[in-house]
């Protein structure tokens, strides 16, 4: 959990003598979270003052799980925060392989399955019974019927993909030539040849 707090505390910011009435409130819904206030690596200001009177100050936080391992210490980037007056936050997050994997449904446009998928929803729809809805309870029913039918046809045609790392790449030259050429045209010819290549 991370973001700009807008909360000034000498907790978080030894520059600051004081402790807010907000801190608590804060410290105990990340705790509710699992989470812990992330010192940063680089300690500083998270943001910097737009005028004379104002002094730079650290209202920018990150709050971590602190039995994750995937999640280092984050660290500031003054350097990068132009034009914005906050200091950009930055997490290394581990990602292992295994977590890459990746499986989804789908229904081939054009295909059999489509045709078939569209002809279930709608014959079901056609055969509803929408003519005795006098009650909340009766619409809930058949709006049920309706999720049941969409539910149904959909896994009854679909097919199950993975993705892996191990997947084969689709994306090739052919694609970044067409897509360039529209780019650089606006010619609709070749944003077909890119459609149709993806």
């Amino acid at each position: 959990m991370t973001g700009n707090f807008n909360i000034r505390d000498n907790d978080w910011d030894p520059n600051y003598p004081h402790h807010s009435a907000h801190t608590k409130d804060l410290l105990t819904l990340a705790e509710s979270l699992g989470l812990n206030l992330s010192p940063p690596i680089n300690p500083g200001p998270t943001r910097f003052a737009d005028n004379l009177r104002d002094t730079n100050s650290v209202i920018d936080l990150a709050f971590i799980n602190p039995n994750n391992s995937g999640f280092g210490q984050h660290s500031l980037h003054p350097g990068l925060c132009r034009p914005s007056d906050h200091v950009p936050l930055i997490i290394e997050v581990s990602i292992n392989e295994t977590n890459i994997d990746n499986s989804f449904w789908s229904i081939s446009k054009d295909s059999e399955e489509e045709k078939n998928f569209i002809k279930a929803i709608t014959d079901n729809i056609l055969a509803l019974d929408t003519s005795n809805i006098t009650s909340k309870e009766n619409l809930e029913t058949i709006v049920q019927r309706l999720a049941s039918t969409f539910n149904e046809a959909w896994y009854s045609q679909a097919k199950k993909k993975c993705i892996t790392k191990h997947s084969k790449e689709w994306w090739n030259y052919e694609c970044t030539e067409s897509l360039n050429r529209y780019r650089n045209t606006g010619d609709i010819e070749h944003w077909r040849e890119f459609k149709s290549n993806t």
